[in-house]
């Protein structure tokens, strides 16, 4: 039997052992929905911290169930592990790292290459590798495929490669890894075969196959950069409207009710999270071996990136209007994770504000149910609990992310001024200086 057949039928059968390098945001709700559908599931990871969370059934991702995640630990079916040879006891294997920007703004692939340089000193004839991690189009083929045949292995024969884009959105009540359609393209038919019969086997969204890799790893950016285009259009929309005094937030209520040719994306203080942030500029920068210019990505990069010094402008002015200077000022700062009701941090907007306000001598203080420190300003700050007293001795309540927690109609009633960048307290009766983006 060859090695396609062979391997087929384990994934099938779901006799196959199941690696996931990466335990983050991504990795860690695959590995614990592998071990869900009956696999048995090996996690590598870098950070022994990690690695003794999960093996202790410990969770620290808000997208997995704690109960899951014991109860597949406690069965045998899911254990991490810093030794990466235990590559060698895997059958399929998903690179789930990160893929960030380095300070030119430019892909830094290291940890999708050293990922790709450990998989292949263990791999082993028979063997799938997925790349799950966002990057630009042709990273499977340049990085992960060199990688694997230069151990003397035959891509479509002995070794399976693809790279099948990872869509996680933190906090989304509705859709999880579980139920997420998945995108599949290997380096050839069989390759394609097999790592579209891995997730049928575990997930209940579709399988959309595609013919190679780069087809994958292009749609991923498009995604992406489609939403990171529209939030910038929102986001110029909202300082035009304004300009004009008109509310931007009831022009899209309006527009939204048409029910083709519109979707509605909504403005805020800037752009968070692992994707799109940074995923448009992988695709930009490759764009450049190619002698063209993506001009519509960078101009809407450069409106959203500056969308927290416009949010910080916004708040000197709303404090001007109290014969307020923005230095010495109280400012009582609702939110620092990048969207609501998660505890995700990672590129938000709020990091960028809180360093502008301090550097213009604002007295802040931030509140935020999910998120007990974070980094910025050079010193790991505390956040605090959310009190009526807060929100009264503030001179200006900043509200950055709308988490369900807040009392709004409490911040309402107890406000000297509010800023809202999120429109989160529509509804409500609103204070006499209410503000919003």
């Amino acid at each position: 039997m060859s090695h396609f057949n062979q391997l087929l039928s384990k994934l099938e059968n779901k006799e196959a052992v199941i690696g996931v390098v990466g335990l983050g945001y991504v990795g860690l709700p695959l590995a614990v929905e592998k071990a869900k559908a009956g696999f048995k599931v090996i996690g590598f990871d870098v950070q022994a911290g990690r690695v003794e969370q999960v093996n202790t059934g410990i969770n620290y991702i808000g997208d997995v169930v704690d109960e899951d995640l014991s109860e597949m630990v406690k069965t045998g079916h899911l254990t991490a592990t810093t030794d990466y040879a235990r590559i060698s006891e895997v059958d399929a294997v998903a690179i789930c790292v990160p893929t960030p920007l380095d300070i030119y703004q430019q892909p830094d692939t290291s940890y999708v290459s050293s990922s790709a340089t450990e998989i292949a000193k263990y791999a082993h004839e028979g063997m799938l590798v997925v790349l799950e991690s966002t990057t630009y189009p042709g990273t499977t083929e340049e990085i992960v495929k060199p990688a694997l045949e230069a151990k003397g292995l035959v891509t479509g024969e002995t070794v399976f490669i693809a790279y099948s884009p990872e869509r996680v959105d933190p906090g989304n009540k509705q859709f999880k890894t579980k139920n997420t359609p998945k995108v599949v393209g290997g380096i050839t038919e069989n390759c394609t075969k097999v790592a579209a019969a891995l997730y049928r086997s575990v997930l209940e969204g579709d399988v959309h196959e595609v013919s190679s890799p780069a087809i994958a790893e292009m749609e991923k950016i498009f995604e992406n950069t489609f939403r990171h285009i529209n939030i910038a259009l929102a986001n110029e929309m909202a300082i035009l409207c304004d300009r004009m005094g008109i509310d931007v937030w009831e022009v899209i209520d309006a527009a939204k009710t048409k029910p083709y040719g519109f979707m509605a994306f909504y403005p805020g203080p800037g752009l968070g999270g692992h994707c799109i942030p940074i995923d448009p500029f992988y695709l930009t920068w490759k764009a450049r071996e190619y002698n063209y210019h993506t001009r519509l990505i960078e101009l809407a990069g450069e409106i959203n990136n500056g969308m927290p010094e416009y949010v910080v402008n916004r708040a000197m002015h709303i404090l001007n209007e109290d014969g307020k200077a923005l230095r010495g000022s109280k400012i009582a700062i609702l939110g620092v994770a990048y969207k609501k009701d998660i505890d995700d941090v990672r590129e938000s907007p709020v990091l960028k504000i809180i360093e502008e306000l301090d550097e213009q001598g604002a007295e802040f203080k931030v509140i935020d149910p999910y998120v007990k420190s974070f980094r910025s300003c050079n010193r790991v700050v505390e956040t605090i609990p959310f009190s009526k007293e807060i929100i009264e001795e503030a001179d200006l309540v900043l509200l950055t992310t709308d988490h369900s927690d807040f009392d709004y109609q409490l911040i309402a009633d107890h406000s000297k001024a509010v800023f809202d960048t999120r429109n989160a307290m529509k509804g409500i009766t609103l204070p006499a200086k209410y503000h919003k983006l």
